[in-house]
């Protein structure tokens, strides 16, 4: 054992208490964390909002070609403007004459004087809409939705009704009905007697008359 000591001590000799240990600084200066300056910060957000900024503008002109192709899709409610481009608005005398825009939400819009002549709106809903004085001549309204609506001294004339919804305080009054065709329209008695007096005609697509789509006596 006393041959052992003696060989271990040789090997290993004590530090002296006088002697300390200091760190690499160099190994501790790698591992320090590196911290952008002012000037580079604001480098990168300038390059941040500069790509969204071409992102917004690409997108705005990917989206003008889509309406230029199909102009309709401009006014279609849900469509690449939003379900409320045309519901709750005040469309006073746009012109839609001639489009097709079936389905077509107008709910609660104000529509005086606008122009829908000769347009497809199979199913839209003019739920609770002002229509006073709006031209829906020779439209195609089958199926549209007029509940509640104001149709005061609108142009019908030779439009088609087919099955159109009438229901709560649709007024009627100083409309021209000349030729539309209000076949399976739902209307309560004094609407129904209201526009007998002033219908006649016969609408030239379906070839039905205006007094006996409205059963009139």
């Amino acid at each position: 054992m006393a041959v052992l000591n003696v060989c271990s001590c040789s090997k290993f000799p004590p530090i002296p208490n006088s002697t300390k240990i200091h760190p690499n600084q160099n190994s501790i200066s790698q591992f320090r964390p590196i911290i952008p300056q002012g000037t580079q910060i604001q480098s990168h957000l300038s390059s941040l909002f500069e790509s969204f900024s071409k992102a917004s503008v690409l997108a705005l002109v990917s989206a003008s070609f889509v309406f230029a192709s199909n102009p309709a899709l401009a006014f279609k409610g849900g469509g690449p403007y939003g379900a409320e481009v045309t519901r709750g608005q005040d469309l006073t005398g746009k012109d839609f004459s001639g489009k097709t825009l079936i389905r077509q939400d107008f709910k609660t819009s104000i529509l005086r004087q606008t122009n829908f002549k000769g347009a497809k709106l199979l199913g839209a809903s003019f739920f609770d809409a002002d229509l006073t004085g709006a031209d829906l001549s020779d439209a195609d309204l089958r199926g549209a939705d007029f509940s509640l609506a104001n149709v005061t001294k609108v142009n019908l004339s030779n439009a088609n009704l087919e099955g159109a919804l009438v229901t709560g305080n649709t007024s009627f009054k100083g409309s021209i009905i000349t030729g539309a065709d209000f076949t399976d329209v739902p209307l309560r008695d004094d609407q129904r007697v209201y526009l007998c007096k002033v219908a006649d005609g016969v609408n030239p697509v379906t070839g039905n008359d205006t007094r006996e789509t409205l059963l009139c006596k």
